[in-house]
């Protein structure tokens, strides 16, 4: 069972947080997340910042649980985007 506890990221660098979640009753903060948005430029040097669903880097003994745990991170952390900081 994985359970959100927390995550203190905040904008322009969201993805900088620690993430807190309880996996099978053990507090777990080994993991990073990336953005699934992105910043980008049109042909006028205007930017664009889209934000996406967070890709969650886990530990090794986690990986069969990688899917799962990024469900829960979403439903819990407002989506962001690298380059957010533009």
């Amino acid at each position: 069972m994985i359970k959100f506890i927390s995550y203190d990221g905040h904008w322009p660098n969201l993805c900088s947080g620690t993430l807190v979640l309880e996996i099978d009753g053990v507090v777990r903060k080994d993991f990073n997340l990336c953005s699934g948005g992105r910043v980008w430029f049109d042909a006028d040097w205007c930017e664009h910042v889209e934000s996406g669903p967070w890709v969650v880097e886990v530990p090794e003994d986690l990986k069969h649980l990688r899917n799962e745990i990024e469900y829960v991170v979403n439903m819990n952390v407002p989506y962001g985007c690298c380059g957010g900081c533009v």
